[in-house]
């Protein structure tokens, strides 16, 4: 029993709390306007600006070109060079 006298005092203060929160919340304009949001949701956007319009300038000098690295005889990347065994070693070459 003595525990109620420590919880009807918080109890109370809780209540406050909340009373006060819904006033703040009456005057600050909150309850308002309850159906603008859930019909916001229901418009469409306006379009958005064309990519050309905000497109950055192009540089005055072009950016000089890197050299293109060699490619090995293979062209696909999964597959060794003839002369490259699958173990990645390379294998010697006979003298002709």
């Amino acid at each position: 029993m003595a525990i109620l006298l420590f919880l009807i005092p918080i109890s109370l203060l809780l209540l406050g709390v909340a009373i006060w929160a819904f006033v703040w919340s009456v005057r600050d304009g909150q309850f308002d306007d309850l159906d603008a949001a859930p019909l916001d949701i229901l418009r469409d956007d306006p379009p958005a600006p064309s990519a050309k319009a905000h497109a950055p300038a192009a540089p005055e000098f072009p950016a000089p070109e890197q050299p293109v690295p060699e490619q090995p005889a293979s062209t696909h990347p999964a597959q060794p060079a003839p002369d490259t065994p699958a173990s990645g070693k390379p294998q010697p070459r006979d003298a002709d």
